[in-house]
């Protein structure tokens, strides 16, 4: 990588960009600026600039007061001077070869010759041990015959079976079992085939004991094995068990049918089976069996839900389809079937009716006129007018739509006049859309209990917030407090005990709400729900490729979305379902949600592509059935080549090798590794699975400040999330030592998952057999002692997470506002953002360095940072850009990618910048022949670079603090 690359991460893409200064469009967050008047001789426009050069360069002069001092003792200074000149003179002797495709210095150049290619060697004529081989085929078809022989016998035995015969009696009143002979003569006579049908019809139960039993039947059961993808986690491990039993078997255990998901399984027998999985085990087993050829049905499930994963898949078994034995099924819950099977070259469809109630649906004109409601605290100017003081939308599809709102609105507004009251007329004109009105759910829900039929009620809502505060109104009314109704919020951020609740029918005279997001539109079933109230907006992540950040906002549902939400109300008797959004709204709401591979970051799929051999990334990027944008692309590779994970020819570096085969994001994958060569394993494996699966932290409704304070608390003042989970996941390991009841209450004062907990536990063992099997540890025991030297050393790991996550930094500055005592915090590309109010490091006042790193960088109502630590300088140098040396007036500087910049000695800096180098050259060896370092061989080389680095992060922070704190926080 050239020196123009390696620091380009920095500069602003796009809208985004700022250049070197941290305020947002231009502005100085410096106060007051230079004191004096400007000459007489200026005037006007003149005055104006004098101000601000003035201003700016009294901005420029604080910030250099603000640097910190990076300092290193006489005795540190001399032990690093030797250390370097006795590991140059054996480099000189060794006369190390470079290498082009260096995974750290990233030199090589785009136009560098390719390997030449494999020779192709000519096949012998087969020899006496292939004719053994052939021989030993034809006995093993005989046995396979045999083994067709048992399977048909112990199918039919089941026919005898009463487990087998009740659940039988259930499957053929579901509408796919009506269809069975048509359905198998579609299989049978064709590849691929597409089946769509409604909630409840059996179709991903059915079909594939649909298959299995006729290939038993027509003995050809010993070559079916049927595997069947699911979106969830969940959903694989419920249809397993629920197939399980309708052929009276127990899940697993060498029966016909089983699950395996990622950390857990319950295996089928090896021939003759079903096997429920989550859509990334597919694509795991592709790394190893490029053509599935252990597999002879693949049917992928749910695929109109458009997940990143089944896209994917769908666009490798296209190419895998020159496998003539391979059959292929895919199937959707909507009726956009015509769509998949256009993309596998005009496929035959099949559909199967819903098994459902009728649901009557009210839209938003309706609901008003039955309640005669009018919304409070309304904006009384025009729709238009509103519309264009709420400024630019990001996106021009949705800009065009909003654009279509106002211009139907006063022909909309005709329509109703003579069909619905003035007052209706009249509060439809002041809802606000951008909002979910939540007084108005509250009213509607008073409006059921009163006058709707008995049943429970579904709740849809977009987000927590909305969640929080719809509970809060309802518990703020006499009439929800009572005993007479069960109110169960539902969000992945709950308790999961109070979740369990959701599936229980409450005792009569008990009326249960469930407050959910869209979790409950295809994940879970609530069987007694008969009313649903669709607030009409689904939290949806977007990812702006021009000013790179990823945006979280509440979107208008789809149209399927909405079917879905209608289909929750129709499962056990007639329903009913409240719209909130008018008749005019509907008509301009997308058919589907966006494809998630046309609004997310792409490197973790990238660097997917490369180990599975796809090809070039566009040139199958381009291949799916919605593919992403150029710019997206172009830029998850510049951020690949940037963490060097693919050199210039857009290969996969060793680095990149060992990032795509950990089971994470590419960030976290690096974090891993640095953790096993630095052996702090065990802490930062913790630290990886929160990220890449979520922290074990839930929010009890009610309880949200004391939760808030339990997590400020564990964070123990490290000014880390990191470090907090950390913490708490410590305490539970401790707790759970001795015995259930502590680690219960443990998990139960600290607002804890333990279910959460455990799924890391089993995380962290999954990342140890990686690394072993890499060859980075000694033992599969994410604890092991070898692994662990450093694993007290809290200033170490900070700097591993700064490793891992760089370039994602931000600056702190003091706050000079008396009112509000919080720092202001600014990253390089977007100005001044806001630490997420999740976050331990919220409102600290207080902070030892002027520097922070953080996992995602999300837009929501502003820029917030999730997850961040505070790092320190000597992190920074070691574990983040290119280092230079610089002097700035009057003081000597060691900047980092040339923005994050210390005050510094010339000569520390220099030989800092040496140990750097040498410390990438270690890693470099290190990833390209992984073993792990022996800490008892103290005189080697690996092991005296890396023992005076960690002695200079954890020794030396004190002096940078002493010359840098006290000014800093002179000011609060």
């Amino acid at each position: 990588m050239s020196h123009e690359q390696r620091r380009g991460w920095g500069r602003g893409r796009g809208r985004g960009g700022r250049g070197r200064g941290f305020s947002s469009h231009g502005e100085s967050e410096c106060p007051g600026g230079g004191r004096g008047k400007p000459p007489p001789h200026l005037k006007g426009r003149e005055i104006g600039l004098w101000y601000a050069r003035r201003q700016g360069q009294t901005c420029k002069d604080k910030e250099r007061m603000e640097r910190a001092v990076v300092r290193m003792d006489e005795s540190r200074e001399e032990h690093i001077t030797r250390l370097l000149n006795a590991v140059q003179t054996t480099n000189n002797n060794a006369k190390r070869t470079p290498d082009d495709d260096s995974w750290w210095s990233m030199d090589n150049d785009r136009d560098s010759p390719s390997p030449p290619p494999r020779q192709t060697a000519v096949k012998p004529k087969a020899s006496v041990e292939q004719l053994s081989k052939s021989i030993c085929q034809e006995k093993q078809n005989d046995t396979i015959s045999d083994l067709d022989q048992q399977l048909k016998q112990e199918l039919l035995k089941k026919r005898t079976d009463f487990r087998y015969l009740e659940m039988q009696r259930f499957r053929e009143k579901l509408p796919s079992y009506s269809m069975k002979e048509e359905i198998m003569e579609v299989i049978n006579s064709s590849q691929v085939t597409v089946i769509s049908g409604e909630t409840g019809c059996g179709k991903t139960t059915q079909v594939t004991q649909f298959i299995l039993d006729d290939w038993i039947t027509k003995n050809k059961g010993s070559t079916c094995n049927i595997v069947c993808t699911q979106p969830r986690r969940i959903s694989a491990i419920s249809v397993a068990e629920r197939v399980a039993a309708e052929r009276a078997e127990l899940c697993g255990r060498g029966n016909s049918t089983g699950y395996q998901i990622r950390l857990e399984s319950q295996l089928p027998r090896k021939q003759g089976s079903i096997l429920y999985c989550t859509t990334g085990i597919v694509l795991q087993w592709l790394q190893s069996d490029q053509n599935l050829d252990n597999i002879s049905h693949l049917v992928i499930d749910e695929i109109h839900e458009r997940n990143l994963q089944s896209d994917v898949l769908m666009a490798i078994v296209k190419d895998l389809l020159l496998r003539r034995d391979l059959k292929v099924i895919l199937m959707s819950a909507t009726l956009n079937a015509e769509k998949f099977s256009q993309y596998f070259n005009g496929c035959p469809m099949l559909h199967i009716p819903g098994f459902t109630y009728p649901v009557k649906e009210y839209l938003l004109e309706d609901i008003m006129e039955m309640l005669r409601y009018f919304p409070k605290d309304t904006d009384k100017r025009p729709k238009w007018k509103r519309r264009f003081m709420q400024g630019r939308i990001d996106r021009p599809e949705k800009e065009e739509k909003e654009a279509l709102y106002v211009e139907h609105w006063p022909e909309f507004v005709r329509r109703l006049q003579g069909r619905y009251s003035a007052s209706t007329i009249e509060a439809l004109e002041l809802v606000d859309d951008e909002k979910v009105d939540l007084e108005l759910i509250v009213e509607l829900i008073r409006h059921i209990v009163l006058k709707g039929e008995d049943g429970a009620i579904l709740v849809f809502l977009p987000g927590w917030d909305n969640i929080s505060t719809l509970h809060d109104l309802l518990m703020a009314q006499v009439m929800f407090k009572s005993d007479r109704f069960i109110i169960i919020p539902l969000h992945s951020l709950m308790p999961t005990v109070n979740q369990t609740q959701v599936f229980k029918r409450p005792p009569p005279g008990v009326r249960k709400i469930v407050i959910a997001t869209n979790i409950a539109e295809t994940s879970i079933t609530i069987d007694d729900v008969v009313h649903v109230i669709d607030g009409g907006k689904i939290k949806e992540t977007h990812y702006d490729t021009q000013n790179n950040i990823s945006t979280m906002t509440a979107e208008w549902v789809s149209h399927a979305n909405a079917k879905q939400r209608k289909g929750r109300a129709g499962r056990v008797q007639p329903g009913y379902c409240y719209h909130l959004y008018n008749s005019l709204r509907d008509s301009l709401l997308n058919d589907y949600q966006l494809p998630e591979i046309v609004r997310t970051p792409l490197e973790e799929l990238c660097l997917q592509i490369k180990i599975l051999k796809l090809g070039g990334i566009a040139a199958f990027l381009i291949k799916l059935m919605d593919p992403p944008s150029r710019e997206a692309i172009r830029l998850a590779i510049s951020h690949l080549m940037e963490l060097n994970a693919l050199d210039r020819r857009e290969e996969l570096t060793p680095l990149g090798v060992h990032l795509a085969r950990l089971p994470v994001e590419p960030h976290i994958g690096k974090m891993i590794l640095f953790g096993a060569l630095f052996c702090c394993l065990d802490p930062v494996l913790t630290i990886a699975g929160s990220l890449s699966f979520k922290d074990p932290f839930i929010i009890p409704l009610g309880k949200e400040k004391i939760a808030d304070a339990r997590r400020k608390e564990l964070s123990k003042n490290t000014k880390s999330d990191h470090l907090t989970v950390l913490n708490a996941f410590l305490g539970w390991e401790e707790a759970k030592w001795h015995g259930a009841r502590m680690e219960r209450d443990y998990c139960w004062e600290n607002f804890l998952s333990s279910n959460t907990l455990k799924m890391l536990s089993n995380m962290k063992e999954q990342f140890a057999e990686h690394l072993l099997g890499a060859g980075f540890v000694s033992s599969r025991n994410p604890k092991d002692p070898k692994s662990n030297i450093n694993s007290g050393n809290e200033k170490l790991i900070k700097a591993v997470i700064c490793a891992g996550l760089y370039p994602k930094v931000a600056k702190i500055r003091p706050s000079f506002s008396k009112k509000r005592q919080m720092v202001k915090v600014y990253t390089k590309s977007d100005g001044k953002v806001s630490i997420h109010p999740k976050s331990v490091n919220v409102e600290e006042g207080e902070f030892h360095y002027s520097w922070l790193v953080y996992h995602l960088k999300m837009k929501t109502t502003s820029i917030y940072l999730y997850d961040c630590t505070e790092v320190s300088p000597y992190s920074l140098l070691f574990f983040g850009g290119e280092i230079s040396i610089n002097k700035d007036k009057d003081q000597d500087t060691i900047a980092v990618d040339e923005w994050i910049v210390f005050q510094s000695p010339a000569r520390i800096a220099h030989l800092v910048k040496d140990l750097k180098s040498e410390l990438d050259t270690l890693l470099e060896e290190k990833i390209r022949n992984p073993q792990p370092v022996d800490w008892n061989e103290t005189k080697t080389r690996d092991c005296a670079v890396l023992s005076a680095i960690i002695d200079l992060i954890t020794t030396q922070e004190s002096d940078v603090t002493k010359n840098f704190a006290p000014r800093f926080q002179k000011n609060y």
